[in-house]
């Protein structure tokens, strides 16, 4: 019935769809299994994409040729750069986007990919033979057979769903959970763990106050993910910002005693950085109020997204207390917010490339290694898919350094440091954030892109064409002067320092209190210069030119670094044999297996002198 596949994609959340797409447009054949072909790239929880560093994570996907940029762009209903008062290294892109459009674009994005296969049903386990998996089994009994397999199985690893004292098995709201996979794995030798994730109420639009409510308008020019020619956005729709308050929270607090997460139902960890209402209240009780951000879910919809209002609060709790948030007084609600937990396996069991050190050809991509949010799961999938592909046609491995993306940072931190609660990109867990900015993730990655076969080479004279331009643009503006008595009533009415001399322009952008802009309008010369100059060029000039010793100074940290990183350790490479190792450093690297010294110096436990003894051994 089937045909032997390269690559077998199980689950068609934004993992499982990255990896099939890579993975096909590399050349591989490809099945890409979901429970339900209705809910492929689901957005489980908020319609959104991007944010802090998760926006970051969006370019480099695009940049070496995923689909997620392209399609939140088609889907998008609202653009902002957050974060713009601060330095370039913490500009991140995030877009507001229609739920059913995003779902829509990218099953046709995959329906229209060559070599990518689909079937609707639950895999219930794997096909393994001597430690290599050749296949899977479904619910019904069928294999299905491939060189490869990914796992992207999201929250439906038996996930069970809580509101209240109310529990059920389930992967999302009115979907069943997966059941046989994590038994099997455990089985074979793994250790797997459980995780905890919410998801807030949704109402009706048509029942809110909005004018008691802060418009939260898109920015004024929207810009887009995509270094492709992705259409902008022209007009947009708000979001708008309101506040919880203390009666809200003496409700909520009504229902603590049947809390799913108080009474101790729930054994998962949930993530850190989006705890539940009743997690807020409970944790910052000297807050009186907390933000709501009520975020449309399409063009054409009337449901929102209550963002802010996490919690697995009885339904009838849930109810009262948003009655009485500014705005919500007469709310129609659609559905209840709820928790829903799930088994994960701990990510030191995989290598760099997101392949199983237990299994050959097995790979995890998204919240089965511990992570949260659609970006940081898109971007496991594109680059399992990218391995995968590589394997079974006997091609190098593809790893991304700490240096190269966000991508490597992420991957990084979880296969050496693991993670026993949902991990979530942040711009504070990369050292090397100023070379790792959303506006150059094209000229970081898109020549990679173009090498591996997922970039085409129109991509990548567009990104040598930009290079180009902004060099060029950087030395035409050293080449012009200006006078002191042409500038010195300028920069005086700006209270920045007056000049004795003629000087480049170049200079003047190097000043903090000035923008490009600024300093193009001090002389003619630059206004012809760049009058058709496009905003990215004229951004990444200033970018360079403005923060080019930081820049540097991370380039030379990274080489440094990357010293260690080309420092190989031999494969089964026996730790136990080295007195000279502390005892934690034995244990964890015998367990992590590190491929080089730059991965072993990350791992947690091992120390500097640790890897100072293992340099002198390796020399030996």
């Amino acid at each position: 019935m089937f045909p032997q596949y390269d690559v077998i994609v199980v689950g068609a959340g934004h993992a499982g769809c990255e990896a099939a797409a890579a993975a096909a447009n590399m050349g591989s054949k490809v099945m890409l299994i979901t429970m339900n072909m209705n809910t492929i790239a689901q957005m489980s929880c908020n319609p959104a994409m991007g944010g802090v560093a998760k926006g970051q994570i969006v370019r480099e996907i695009d940049a070496l040729g995923g689909y997620s940029g392209i399609i939140s762009d088609k889907s998008m209903i609202q653009f902002r750069m957050l974060n713009k008062s601060k330095g370039p290294a913490m500009w991140s892109p995030r877009t507001q986007n229609d739920r059913m459009r995003f779902a829509e674009e990218w099953r046709i994005a995959l329906e229209q990919t060559p070599n990518v296969d689909f079937w609707q049903e639950m895999v219930s386990g794997l096909v393994v033979k001597d430690n290599r998996v050749i296949g899977v089994r479904t619910s019904m009994g069928l294999e299905i057979m491939g060189k490869s397999v990914v796992l992207t199985n999201g929250t439906f690893l038996n996930g069970l769903i809580h509101i209240g004292e109310k529990r059920f098995g389930g992967g999302r709201t009115g979907e069943k959970a997966a059941t046989g996979i994590t038994e099997q794995l455990v089985e074979l030798g793994f250790e797997s763990g459980r995780m905890k994730t919410g998801t807030p109420p949704r109402v009706d639009g048509r029942s809110l106050n909005w004018d008691v409510m802060e418009e939260q308008p898109g920015d004024e020019t929207a810009g887009k993910f995509s270094f492709t020619d992705t259409e902008p956005l022209k007009n947009q729709r708000p979001c708008h910002i309101t506040y919880t308050n203390s009666e809200v929270h003496d409700i909520l607090k009504t229902g603590f005693e049947k809390s799913p997460m108080f009474t101790g139902r729930i054994k998962g960890l949930g993530p850190r950085y989006c705890p539940s209402i009743e997690d807020k209240i409970n944790r910052f009780a000297e807050r009186d109020r907390h933000q709501i951000f009520v975020e449309p879910e399409g063009w054409n919809t009337v449901e929102i997204y209550v963002n802010g209002f996490s919690t697995s609060l009885p339904e009838d709790v849930q109810y009262k207390a948003i009655t009485k948030i500014p705005g919500f007084e007469n709310v129609k609600m659609f559905r209840p917010g709820y928790a829903i937990e799930y088994d994960y396996f701990p990510p030191t069991q995989l290598a760099s490339t997101l392949e199983t050190k237990l299994i050959d050809n097995l790979y995890f991509a998204g919240q089965i290694n511990g992570t949260t949010g659609y970006e940081e799961a898109a971007s496991q999938g594109l680059m399992a898919g990218i391995n995968a592909h590589n394997k079974v046609h006997d091609k190098e491995p593809f790893v991304l350094g700490r240096s190269e993306a966000y991508i490597g940072v992420l991957i990084d931190d979880l296969i050496n440091k693991g993670t026993d609660e949902p991990y979530r990109m942040f711009t504070s867990r990369a050292e090397f954030r100023i070379l790792l900015r959303q506006d150059n993730a094209d000229i970081r990655l898109t020549g990679i892109g173009h090498q591996l076969g997922l970039a085409s080479q129109d991509r990548l004279n567009n990104v040598n064409q930009k290079i180009a331009d902004t060099d060029e643009l950087i030395n035409q503006l050293g080449k012009i002067k200006i006078k002191p008595d042409e500038i010195n009533g300028k920069l005086t009415e700006i209270n920045s320092a007056t000049i004795k001399e003629k000087t480049p322009l170049i200079n003047f952008l190097r000043r903090p209190e000035l923008d490009i802009h600024d300093v193009i309008a001090f002389h003619s010369d630059a206004q012809e210069l760049t009058k058709n100059t496009q905003l990215d060029i004229l951004e990444q000039a200033s970018i360079l030119v403005k923060y080019e010793t930081y820049i540097e100074k991370e380039k030379s940290l990274a080489d440094q670094m990357g010293n260690l990183d080309n420092k190989k350790i031999p494969h089964g490479f026996d730790y136990r044999n080295i007195p000279a190792l502390s005892a934690e450093a034995k244990e964890k690297l015998s367990n992590i297996k590190p491929t080089n010294l730059g991965q072993a110096s990350r791992i947690s436990g091992v120390n500097p002198a640790d890897i100072s003894v293992l340099m002198v051994y390796m020399a030996r």
